[in-house]
């Protein structure tokens, strides 16, 4: 049996804090904000609409927006859906030209390439080999058709910090709608809407700590899009995504973003500390290569490949243990080859033998420690298992 059990997979989820469920069962219980927030005739339903306007208001203090145009959805894959589709649809006479890059999450690549079934053009831009794109390319690849650009913040893969701020700045000029998929920064980075033009934002509150099943996405003026609704019915969600909401979700994603911004600085040292204890126990293995800018990212992420060892066997040998990945969660649940590194020219051996250790609040150095250890002992296994 395994000494204990280590969970480096928070770049796919990390565990719920406790005050989310604590949230999540104070709300539960409670006798008068249980209604549907969309029954305003009586008190009980008054109550709850309320506690969902408040969360909606504590979320876009912390994203620094208009709170009317926040729309909550179940998660950023579904936001990623709303703004693609929506806007391409809503906006198509305005141009019929999308670019996004070859490292984005599912959700946005898949929509795009519905998208080309429909008519619509898509530039996919490859980043360097650091996992960056070229801002220059972007610029030129800007035409009188582009209507959208949609490109990642941090990359769910490698940690790889795209600069927002520049696109933004590039996307206005050109008079071109921009969108985030900001998953894995929101909670983990300032993102001040205020400041940056971005047109569109898609965040999970999963990935910062609450549950699963609702995130939300910015919209800027979004009552002037007009955009088709996502969902039809009952005309929740301005209109946009119809159906009963989830207030004990949408409480508790506010408390997860509320402690994400109060614990921000510390995390983000913490992870810093976490990813300099891991590397330096590895610095005793030869054979390691760390995949994508190791000055453009957040810490909590590291992608690295073993020289000599598949990611499939690494993985397969630590299951027990030590819970990593390869390749992102969203992929069918598959094991294979990055197509995140491959977009970024990676090859070979160094795209068979990646794999993402992420980490975060409840990691210890002593978690580290052993995973370091388990790391280190079966590469070293497997090493001379493929040379005997």
């Amino acid at each position: 049996m395994p000494y204990k059990k280590i969970y480096l997979d928070y770049a796919a989820t990390p565990p719920v804090a406790p005050e989310v469920i604590e949230t999540l069962i104070t709300h539960f219980r409670a006798t008068d904000s249980f209604a549907n927030p969309s029954s305003i005739q009586h008190g009980f339903g008054e109550t709850a609409q309320s506690l969902v306007e408040n969360a909606r208001q504590q979320i876009a203090t912390h994203l620094n927006c208009n709170a009317k145009d926040l729309i909550f959805t179940s998660g950023a894959t579904e936001a990623n859906n709303f703004v693609l589709k929506n806007v391409a649809t809503r906006f198509k006479e305005f141009g019929q030209h999308l670019i996004t890059s070859a490292t984005e999450h599912k959700s946005v690549l898949d929509c795009c390439r519905f998208l080309e079934t429909q008519g619509f053009q898509v530039t996919y831009l490859k980043p360097d080999n650091s996992g960056l794109i070229n801002l220059e390319e972007l610029a030129d690849s800007i035409t009188e058709n582009t209507l959208l650009v949609s490109i990642m913040h941090v990359n769910n893969e490698t940690g790889v910090i795209q600069p927002i701020e520049k696109i933004a700045e590039i996307t206005q000029q050109r008079g071109v709608l921009f969108h985030v998929d900001a998953s894995q920064s929101v909670g983990k980075l300032e993102i001040n809407l205020a400041k940056i033009p971005i047109s569109f934002l898609s965040f999970s509150a999963h990935k910062f700590y609450g549950v699963k099943g609702i995130g939300g996405v910015f919209a800027r003026n979004c009552a002037k899009l007009k955009l088709p609704p996502l969902i039809h019915g009952g005309g929740q969600e301005n209109g946009l995504r119809s159906g009963t909401l989830p207030t004990h979700q949408i409480l508790a994603m506010a408390t997860a973003l509320e402690l994400a911004y109060q614990n921000q600085t510390n995390d983000y040292q913490h992870a810093i500390t976490l990813k300099q204890r891991l590397l330096s126990h590895l610095q005793e293995l030869e054979g390691i290569t760390l995949n994508g800018s190791q000055t453009a990212t957040l810490p909590n992420i590291v992608n690295l490949s073993f020289e000599g060892v598949s990611a499939d066997s690494l993985i397969i040998a630590l299951r027990d243990d030590v819970a990593i990945a390869s390749g992102s969660a969203c992929n069918s649940g598959a094991m294979e080859a990055s197509y995140v590194l491959r977009a970024m020219g990676i090859e070979g051996e160094q795209l068979y033998g990646a794999v993402r250790l992420s980490f975060g609040r409840y990691t210890t150095l002593e978690d580290m420690d052993y995973a370091a250890q388990r790391l280190c002992e079966e590469v070293t296994r497997l090493r001379q298992f493929t040379k005997n």
